[in-house]
């Protein structure tokens, strides 16, 4: 039987699988740097939105570059390249002067959602054996590195807050990718075999099901929800309580720990409670969550709303993704399938569409959003679990 063990001695895996903790900070880099910023003191909040939208037109940029990269160069060029990249990137994110056009930042955080493309690229397919050999291991090896990469970024900038400038805290975090990229370089990884994607007719023939729309559905809101409130959960907090930023950061590390918890605690228990149930559960606890989180005017409700949304959300993708990997076997790490590009773009819209709501209506349509975006996943869950019942008779 193959276990852990069995994929981290595949040394070019774990190598690679380790990169995914740079990949989380990266992804988490913007929700955590931006009361640093100090646009917790401001109301623009259509700015904040175009910083994440940058770093999504990085991300898509990436893809053709990266694909080439691979082919030419191999993993190992390309994991150094991108962790290079992210190290120059928030060098020069630190150095850009407080009273700078806003446009100085985007191009900085885009060229941060490109390295994060590149080295995306790099780790799924240098993980490729290891996900061969044990694919539930991987996931969760990855799954726990990512988690890690988001919450150790949170928390640097959490703890270093009032003690250092703004400028010390980005040089001490591109330390973090440089170290990465030195290691790289030193290392030697297997050549990947690089697989074909499936045709446009195989994915418009998935998406013709009624399943699969479903599933297609269910990670677009989810992506959407989870990434809204890691984006935005620090300057809503700051501004709809009065708490102080490095306390707002240190709730948003609690929302990372409860995701990165519950999505281990999710896989242990996936064989022995119903999937349909716990779908039901996950998606009514982060409901509740984020009413609460609506609702509440001190830190403790804020705590018990953010670690329900957390828990809610941590179960929800284990569970769809399970699904989609019976349904749609030719998925492999190297690439996402047409499902998972919807639920990427999900990921990437949602707190840049927030931004531009949050300058109209106001900062707690943030958590309004992501209310009625887990209420559709509510609804959603229902009817895949109708669906499977009618299908299966």
């Amino acid at each position: 039987m193959s276990d852990r063990g069995d994929v981290l001695n595949i040394p070019s895996a774990a190598r690679a699988l380790s990169g995914l903790l740079i990949s989380g900070l990266l992804f988490g880099f913007l929700g955590a740097i931006l009361p640093a910023w100090r646009y917790h003191l401001t109301s623009e909040f259509s700015t904040v939105g175009n910083y994440f939208l940058s770093m999504s037109v990085g991300v898509i940029l990436s893809t053709e570059v990266a694909g080439r990269l691979l082919l030419k160069r191999g993993v190992g060029f390309l994991l150094v390249t991108a962790c290079s990249l992210a190290c120059a990137a928030l060098l020069s994110l630190a150095f850009v002067p407080a009273a700078a056009p806003a446009w100085w930042r985007m191009a900085g955080v885009l060229a941060i959602g490109f390295a994060s493309g590149l080295l995306n690229t790099g780790v799924f397919h240098a993980i490729s054996p290891s996900y061969d050999r044990d694919p539930a291991a991987t996931a969760n090896l990855g799954g726990i590195s990512f988690g890690m990469g988001c919450l150790l970024v949170t928390l640097l900038v959490a703890g270093t807050f009032y003690a250092y400038t703004v400028t010390s805290i980005l040089v001490l975090i591109a330390v973090i990718p440089g170290f990465f990229s030195i290691w790289y370089a030193r290392s030697s990884f297997v050549a990947p075999i690089v697989v074909k994607q499936p045709s446009l007719a195989q994915l418009f023939r998935d998406l013709r099901t009624p399943g699969a729309i479903l599933f297609a559905l269910l990670l677009f809101f989810q992506f959407g929800n989870e990434w809204s409130i890691a984006g935005w959960l620090p300057i809503f907090l700051i501004r709809r309580l009065g708490i102080s930023p490095s306390s707002s950061l240190l709730l948003l590390a609690v929302y990372w720990l409860a995701l990165l918890v519950g999505r281990l605690a999710a896989v242990a228990l996936l064989s022995r409670i119903k999937h349909g149930k716990f779908l039901l559960a996950s998606a009514g606890a982060a409901v509740f969550g984020c009413l609460i989180l609506l609702a509440t005017n001190n830190e403790f409700g804020a705590l018990i709303g953010t670690l329900l949304v957390g828990c809610g959300f941590a179960t929800i993708y284990p569970l769809i993704a399970e699904r989609i990997g019976r349904e749609f076997p030719y998925f492999q790490p190297g690439f996402f399938s047409g499902i998972f590009s919807i639920a990427l773009v999900g990921g990437m819209l949602a707190p840049w569409t927030l931004g531009h709501a949050a300058d109209v209506w106001g900062v707690g349509v943030v958590m309004a959003l992501p209310l009625a975006g887990t209420c559709m996943v509510f609804v959603l869950v229902l009817l895949v679990w109708l669906e499977a019942k009618i299908r299966l008779g």
